[in-house]
């Protein structure tokens, strides 16, 4: 079983924002040292956070350098409205992208908030269509997985998918694998993460945290199974040590799911920063880019451990660094 690992700009956030000369090609360049094969990258602001910047010639760049060196591409952006979702679409097809993620900023009841996510999404399939580009629909912390699917049969259109996230259904509070399940025959791609749950009087609000890759309590393996069997063969890794993000006050937990059991289970402290920061602002920029490096090596070991363990190859079994993290 040929499989693609990829790797998401959002691993690295803390060197975007901190590293002297850390942009997207020197993020392509260590994707490739830890044997990636693809990139997905963040478009998520009005300056094209992880590219740098709106100029063309930052785009016509990286497309050449992926290209030469054979990689992939996935972006993301937020936000359904059709003026953005056009504009953004026009940029990945000029990358070279495959796909483009974006998740609703609609608010209010959830009803009222799949109807305007519909309604948008359906202005720009066809575009999307004419581009050869997919529009993947991310179970961010919005909606759980029939919600999702919902919006994708409403649309009903072959450029609209699901990007599963192994994480995100938790901020719902919903069980991963419920939602796995949900959205199983829509799913495009993925963002392969790990998360704990930190109890409200260790916070002040219930909250999921993200941590290094084979630190939190996401049944990885068995969801990585599922998707394979699938017939997923493109998985983006997401290393999200120093992200969290607390739950809705008064929101309650979904049948299946138990608060302090199994995917939920809660992290005690005392928090050993390498493991998971809720404060990042405690910390000065140099150290979190160390620790952000440091999770980023001990969750890409994790993560190629459980591709392998599941009878995955690829280019990256050759990958000096590979060897060397295994």
């Amino acid at each position: 079983m040929i499989v693609e690992p990829t790797i998401h700009s959002f691993s690295l956030r803390q060197h975007f924002s901190y590293k002297l000369g850390f942009d997207a090609i020197e993020f392509a360049k260590l994707a490739q040292r830890l044997g990636f094969q693809g990139l997905s990258l963040s478009l998520n602001d009005a300056n094209y956070r992880h590219l740098g910047g709106r100029d063309t010639y930052r785009m016509d760049h990286l497309r050449k350098y992926l290209e030469k060196h054979k990689m992939s591409l996935e972006v993301d952006t937020s936000d359904t409205r059709p003026a953005h979702m056009s504009e953004l679409l026009k940029v990945a097809y000029r990358l070279g992208a495959t796909s483009l993620r974006t998740y609703t900023r609609h608010s209010g009841k959830v009803a009222e908030m799949m109807h305007a996510t519909a309604r948008d999404l359906a202005e720009v399939v066809d575009e999307a269509h004419d581009l050869g580009m997919v529009i993947v629909l991310e179970n961010h912390e919005d909606f759980t997985g029939s919600e999702l699917v919902q919006i994708i049969e409403k649309v009903d259109h072959q450029s609209l998918k699901v990007l599963y996230d192994y994480g995100n259904s938790q901020m719902v509070l919903e069980d991963p694998e419920v939602a796995l399940e949900a959205v199983l025959p829509h799913v495009y791609s993925v963002h392969f993460k790990d998360h704990v749950m930190i109890h409200a009087e260790h916070t002040g609000q219930l909250t999921v945290a993200g941590v290094p890759i084979g630190d939190g309590f996401l049944p990885l393996e068995k969801i990585t199974r599922r998707l394979f069997d699938q017939g997923l063969r493109r998985i983006t890794f997401e290393n999200v040590w120093a992200y969290s993000a607390p739950i809705s006050v008064g929101r309650k937990p979904l049948p299946d799911v138990v608060l302090g059991e199994g995917a939920f289970a809660y992290l005690t402290p005392p928090f050993d920063p390498s493991t998971v920061i809720l404060d990042q602002s405690e910390l000065d920029p140099k150290t979190l880019v160390r620790l952000e490096n440091d999770a980023l090596v001990r969750g890409s070991r994790a993560f190629f451990n459980i591709l392998k363990k599941l009878g995955a190859k690829g280019d990256w079994f050759a990958n000096p660094l590979y060897k060397s993290l295994t």
